[in-house]
């Protein structure tokens, strides 16, 4: 690692910073995700670090333990990153399976106008299954923020209803403010005694797929599979970082 912090390759560390920036505007003007684009100012903050440390030998002056512990950190961060990333890409582009008894679309922000960006792509994917799969029951979930006009499990069942689909066929759940709760509180509108030996699909974004399965196997003996939703490829990277603290919150506490 210690070529890393040669002065040749400042160069690269000031594009990577400059590019973080200018990723976080990005982020920032368009709302995707609360305060995600801080992420990206503390990369860009990350990769100013080096570009000075890389200069004028400063980083050969910094106490040898220090410097072995910031490669550590870096080494064990890299490691965890690469391996989250590895775990949502393996759901990335789930497709489902056929004549499911249940999908559960999880909930994401609601708009004055309607349903966000990313919950609209959701929403579209599951109408799109349920035309293709008349048997199907659906539960959107997501309860009320304090900046949205209407519980997100209601506003994305007034969405189905609006691109066709029959209002019977869609269940709402109002209350769950987190993706276990959602999971979790659809689970219990199924009902315990009826959900083992179902088969459900767990609609949403392909790079919240892998964690919504995964909570979801965890929470049931049903037969649970992810439908991957459309996603707007310029957020990609923003939320495939996000995604990889959500995975870590929920290895630590659930």
């Amino acid at each position: 690692m210690k070529s890393l912090f040669e002065p040749k390759i400042r160069i690269v560390w000031a594009m990577l910073s400059a590019l973080c920036l200018l990723y976080s505007a990005m982020v920032f003007l368009v709302h995707s995700g609360t305060f995600s684009f801080s992420i990206w100012v503390a990369g860009a903050a990350f990769f100013a670090a080096c570009y000075f440390f890389a200069g004028k030998n400063r980083w050969s002056r910094v106490p040898a333990l220090l410097r072995y512990i910031v490669y550590a950190v870096l080494g064990v961060s890299l490691s965890v990153f690469i391996i989250c990333e590895a775990a949502i890409l393996s759901h990335f582009f789930d497709k489902g399976e056929e004549n499911l008894d249940y999908i559960v679309v999880l909930g994401a922000q609601m708009r004055d106008y309607g349903p966000s960006v990313i919950y609209r792509y959701r929403l579209q994917k599951a109408a799109e299954y349920l035309e293709e799969n008349p048997g199907t029951i659906c539960i959107t979930t997501g309860t009320q923020g304090s900046n949205e006009s209407i519980s997100e499990g209601q506003g994305g069942k007034d969405y189905l209803i609006s691109l066709g689909v029959d209002e019977s066929r869609i269940i709402a759940e109002t209350d769950s403010t987190t993706t276990g709760q959602n999971i979790e509180n659809a689970f219990a509108i199924i009902g315990e005694d009826n959900i083992s030996g179902l088969k459900i699909g767990i609609v949403t974004n392909g790079f919240h797929v892998f964690r919504g399965v995964h909570i979801a196997r965890k929470l049931t003996d049903a037969d649970v599979c992810g439908i991957a939703a459309y996603m707007q490829p310029q957020y990609i990277p923003n939320n495939m970082v996000r995604e990889c603290f959500g995975i870590i919150r929920d290895f630590v506490f659930r």
